[in-house]
């Protein structure tokens, strides 16, 4: 299977051409079009890890390709969303003659930067048990979809809290922070649930799954946040699985 050696790396770099283009789409306001570029990216992120295991492939530098496609993919694409949320709500618009406050999106960024951090700390210390912090891609997932969980009838009526520069402020410096923090979080990386099922973990790794895979089936894309939500609460109550 060694003839195979490109296929990892192809992965990695068509997870990062997804990403390049996601950003082009989300810079003209096309946040829709973003997401579902982002989800090719996931797809691909996955691809290239797995291919990697299946054909014993260990590379150095595909370890740090890696991680510089996950910082455009999952990254930036998270801040460029964040920005023209927060480009376009109250206070911002509210206070568009004041100079210094128009520069209140660009704080969006700083999910940017601490995903550079993460990714940088996950290449010196990885550890295929758990997480430590929010992956990038998990994050990404939180803050790309957030726009589309209004669209739940359940939330439709909170829909204005898009609109409110404190909210969107308060979820960037929260993201920024679960990014860098020492929370483990729960790994699924290269997992199998049918060698140990019985095992307790693998019933709760199998049960979140169920659950976040009905969800996604009620909810489509809009899945997304509901989902990093509980896993985020899961690591903070310290549910190993």
């Amino acid at each position: 299977m060694k003839f195979l050696w490109f296929l990892p790396n192809t992965f990695t770099f068509l997870n990062l051409f997804f990403g390049c283009v996601a950003i082009v789409f989300g810079l003209n306001g096309h946040l829709e079009l973003l997401g579902k570029f982002v989800l090719l990216g996931l797809i691909c992120d996955f691809l290239d890890g797995f291919s990697a295991r299946v054909l014993k492939i260990k590379s150095k530098i595909g370890v740090q390709l890696d991680s510089l496609s996950d910082l455009v993919t999952f990254g930036l694409t998270s801040s460029i969303v964040m920005f023209i949320l927060l480009s376009n709500s109250n206070y911002i618009i509210e206070s568009n003659s004041n100079s210094y406050i128009k520069l209140i999106p660009y704080i969006s960024f700083l999910i940017t930067i601490s995903s550079s951090y993460r990714l940088a700390k996950f290449n010196i210390d990885n550890n295929d048990s758990h997480f430590t912090g929010l992956p990038t891609p998990a994050n990404a997932l939180m803050i790309v979809f957030l726009p589309f969980i209004f669209e739940i009838n359940l939330f439709s009526d909170y829909v204005k809290i898009l609109e409110n520069s404190f909210f969107l402020i308060l979820i960037t410096i929260i993201s920024s922070y679960l990014l860098i923090s020492s929370l483990k979080m729960p790994s699924f990386k290269y997992q199998s649930f049918l060698t140990d099922f019985s095992q307790k973990r693998n019933w709760f790794k199998s049960i979140f799954i169920i659950f976040s895979l009905g969800l996604i089936i009620a909810f489509n894309i809009a899945a997304f946040p509901i989902i990093i939500l509980v896993y985020i609460m899961i690591g903070l109550f310290r549910i190993k699985f």
